[in-house]
Formats: C-alpha cells, sequence, structure tokens
C-alpha cells in the first residue's frame, strides 16, 4: 500500500502502540520515530541525546536540576533560546525535528505531541490506541515479569507522565477523542485489527 499520510500515534502505556505503529510503517513501507526521534532532535539541535532520555514525555523537571544544566552551553546562538529552562529547550528541538521529519515525507511518528506539532498538515493521521486496564495489566506483567498489582502501578505511573506531558505542553487533552482523528481500543481489535483499520482509514482519508 502506498501513502502519503503522515501518521502519529498517541498511546496507553500497555496497549500496544508502539508495536503497532512500527508494525503499520513496515507495512507501508514508510519510516518510523519513537525513540528514534530523540536522536534526530538531538543531532539537528546539538543538545546532548541523554537531556532528551531524560526528559523524554515528561513535562517538567526540578527546578534545580534546569538551573544547573542551564549553565552549560548547547550550541545554541539565540539568547531567547538560552534563557529557556532545558525541559523546553528538549521540547522546542523535539517539535522542530517533528516538523522536519514531515517534510521528507510520509511516517509514523509515536508520543512525543507529534498530532499537535502537524495538526495545520492536511496529510496528517492523529490516532490514538487505548485498551481497558486488564488487557494492558496482563500484557506488562508478562512483558516485564510483574505482579498485576506492580503491572498496575507502572501503568497508572507512565499514563500520568504521557498525560500531563502532553496537556502541558499542547492545547489538547490527552487521550480525549476530540484530540485526534480516531481512537481505536487495541484490546477489542487486537493489534492486526488495529494495524488494519488504521490503513483503511489512511485509504479513506487520502480518497478525499
Amino acid at each position: 500500500m502506498k501513502t502519503n499520510t503522515i501518521v502519529t500515534i498517541g498511546r496507553q502505556y500497555g496497549s500496544g502502540g508502539r508495536e503497532i505503529g512500527k508494525r503499520l510503517a513496515e507495512d507501508l513501507g514508510i519510516p518510523y520515530y519513537d525513540k528514534e526521534l530523540l536522536s534526530r532532535a538531538a543531532k539537528d539541535s546539538g543538545i546532548c541525546e541523554e537531556l532528551f532520555e531524560n526528559h523524554d514525555e515528561k513535562p517538567t523537571n526540578s527546578f534545580l536540576y534546569s538551573l544547573v544544566m542551564d549553565t552549560y552551553s548547547f550550541g545554541y546562538t539565540s539568547a531567547a533560546f538560552s534563557d529557556m529552562p532545558i525541559n523546553q529547550k528538549v521540547f522546542l528541538a523535539q517539535f522542530n525535528a517533528i516538523k522536519a521529519i514531515a517534510d521528507e515525507g510520509p511516517c509514523v511518528l509515536v508520543g512525543r505531541c507529534a498530532d499537535y506539532a502537524l495538526e495545520e498538515r492536511d496529510n496528517c493521521l492523529s490516532v490514538f490506541i487505548h485498551a481497558d486496564l486488564k488487557t494492558r495489566i496482563r500484557k506488562i506483567a508478562a512483558k516485564y515479569d510483574l505482579t498485576d498489582s506492580k503491572a498496575k502501578d507502572k501503568i497508572t505511573k507512565i499514563d500520568k507522565k504521557r498525560a500531563s506531558y502532553y496537556n502541558y505542553y499542547s492545547s489538547k487533552k490527552w487521550g480525549d477523542a476530540g484530540s485526534y482523528n480516531m481512537s481505536i481500543d487495541s484490546g477489542l481489535f487486537g493489534i492486526e485489527g488495529t494495524i488494519e483499520l488504521i490503513k483503511r482509514a489512511i485509504e479513506e482519508k487520502e480518497k478525499r
């Protein structure tokens, strides 16, 4: 299947969003960006990649850490940029990297407010993947050899972090149906079924 569409994927932890995004990209023969986006943003901005990993989908960090890190030079000449807290520098660098990647052609982008960064583009399809809690607990417990209780705690913590990041930096609400073009329950449709639904949506969108 050939496409000109950029697909952005928001996801609940344990819903299979990463696997869905990767397999979708493979099926479509287009680039896939998840953690790869951090490397690209670091390369384009000159900011140390470790800082992107430390701030990945986190809305804020401690004031002391930001104050200390802001004493370092990241190779930028803009005074306004230099005065920004480190978490905002990282977000801006990712935001710019997302736009640059989108300029290169169709791709799949997972998380990091990609749908918000590209909301003005007509060739972007934003998708949110979710699943019932029992399904996600079962998946995370099996994947990381955790008790159901510890798996639930991990899910709650990571979902809270992702929601805080998205709500902090975008003008929309994480997980809210109105924030995306489509929302799919991967617990109901499965990985394969969810991929097929997205591919069908791409076909319908491109017809218009």
